[in-house]
């Protein structure tokens, strides 16, 4: 009988015992968890202002720029279009074509190798992943 009263007692321990490591257990992720999605929430946020920021830079440099062009193109225009008008637009005209071609090329290449969204997230799901794989 006395056999039977330990093997009651220890039951119930060990219910509790196991209760306990599962509630550590879903805190841990729940903590992990949190921890990513801040992770997300900073990426995102970061990827947010570095987009405004190209485009404020790049509307207010392409502005100027163009606004600088067409003056000096104009200028150049009327310092010779009584000799070479012409040809000094077909100059221009095949420069900023040039240009804008180039430009445009840099774009694409910029697109191309531009860092991958939440590479910093996937990284640490990986370490979560490895560490959890090696405690099993």
């Amino acid at each position: 009988m006395a056999l039977d009263d330990t093997d009651a007692e220890s039951t119930p321990a060990r219910a509790s015992g196991l209760l306990a490591s599962l509630q550590r257990l879903l805190a841990t992720f729940a903590g992990i968890l949190h921890t990513r999605i801040e992770i997300v929430s900073t990426e995102l946020e970061e990827e947010g202002i570095r987009v405004r920021e190209l485009l404020f830079y790049g509307l207010v440099s392409a502005f100027f720029l163009g606004l600088g062009l067409l003056l000096g193109t104009a200028f150049v225009i009327l310092v010779f279009w009584e000799t070479h008008g012409l040809s000094v637009l077909a100059v221009f005209a095949v420069l900023y074509l040039a240009i804008g071609i180039g430009t445009a090329l840099v774009v694409r290449h910029k697109l191309k190798t531009r860092p991958r969204l939440f590479s910093t997230t996937i990284s640490e799901l990986g370490k979560d992943r490895e560490r959890l794989a090696s405690r099993s």
